[in-house]
């Protein structure tokens, strides 16, 4: 039964029948207009403000929207680019796969052989711990080293060092090999392979079918084009996720002292709208273009280089303040030109 109340096909089963028959009374119960759905009664519901202090709370009713709207996001839509994906090769070594953990902040890291569009698993820092334990066990009860660990506190007392982690009885560290390949450990773990077009639902779903918490997305010729992991599809509904580790993220959109508009070339294109109250993309753009970097693309027609300057139907001028040879990442918005000549939001959409 689909929440947007679509009428089964003609030749349907009889349980198809009563389904419709169900969910007509429904809707006629909640009194829903011919051209509304349900979906979208709920979301003006929410949408409208609370009349008493026994309503819905601001949060209550934020987080429902946001579940509303998981149900409309594709996998794409979600998703880390290729470009920010933090990915070893299979042959970097066991030092490399720790000093990535720890700059990256993450539990998971996808691993490759050669090149992002041959992915081949990931490993979990978890697995990486008890592998280094295990290599570095001493003694004839090896197997339960892990039973020997005690707080840093009490290590410190039993063993006289200063650190509480060298002196740990029943390890030595030393013995472990950091310069072997990833493969030695053999603590991979299979991700998911999922299309662009995948409803973002039916992937969290599978994740915890699976208990699979990081899926690669493939385009259609095979490639790699991002990643996705639970958290990312979690945070779509109940909002940012910030753990002990997390720095605090700097906002999309900025201006400075002076006045000076500056955004990450990430910004949604409609976060962008809203700041400045324009409309940035043609309806013919709209399926095309998602985020402001997208739109210098476009604009330009090819990777812009760091410095250069482009003009906006509207007036807006972006200047590219920083990039390298693959993606733009901070654009200046001038907005000094905006509505000259004739220009505006009548030009920018179109009209």
């Amino acid at each position: 039964m689909s929440i947007e109340g679509e009428h089964p096909r003609n030749g349907s089963s009889s349980e198809g029948s009563e389904s419709q028959s169900w969910l007509g009374s429904l809707i006629s119960r909640l009194r829903l207009p011919s051209t509304q759905t349900l979906r979208d009664v709920l979301e003006h519901t929410l949408k409208t403000e609370a009349k008493s202090e026994d309503e819905l709370s601001a949060e209550e009713r934020n987080m429902m929207l946001r579940l509303l709207h998981f149900g409309r996001l594709r996998v794409e839509d979600v998703m880390v680019p290729r470009a920010d994906i933090i990915a070893l090769d299979e042959n970097d070594t066991l030092g490399d796969l720790l000093a990535t953990f720890q700059e990256a902040g993450v539990s998971r890291i996808p691993i490759f052989r050669e090149t992002l569009d041959d992915p081949r698993g990931m490993i979990h820092v978890k697995d990486v711990m008890n592998w280094l334990i295990k290599q570095a066990a001493i003694g004839p009860g090896k197997e339960t080293a892990t039973s020997t660990i005690q707080t840093p506190q009490s290590a410190r007392q039993e063993s006289g060092t200063a650190d509480g982690v060298t002196g740990l009885r029943g390890l030595d560290f030393s013995k472990v090999d950091l310069t072997q390949p990833l493969t030695v450990a053999k603590i991979r773990r299979p991700v998911l392979y999922v299309p662009p077009s995948m409803p973002a639902m039916q992937l969290l779903v599978r994740m915890q079918a699976t208990r699979n918490h990081m899926a690669i997305v493939i385009d259609e010729y095979g490639g790699t084009d991002g990643l996705v992991t639970i958290e990312d599809l979690v945070e779509e509904i109940v909002g940012d996720i910030a753990d002990e580790h997390d720095e605090a993220e700097e906002a999309n959109i900025v201006t400075d002292a002076r006045g000076t508009v500056i955004a990450a070339a990430r910004t949604p294109i409609d976060e962008l709208e809203e700041y400045l109250g324009i409309k940035l993309l043609q309806p013919d753009q709209e399926e095309e273009i998602d985020t402001l970097g997208g739109l210098v693309f476009a604009l330009v027609g090819r990777l812009p280089a760091q410095g250069e300057r482009v003009q906006h139907p509207s007036g807006i001028v972006f200047e590219v303040l920083e990039a390298d040879e693959r993606r733009i990442m901070r654009v200046k918005v001038d907005t000094s030109l905006l509505n000259a000549e004739g220009n505006g939001n009548a030009a920018a959409a179109g009209h």
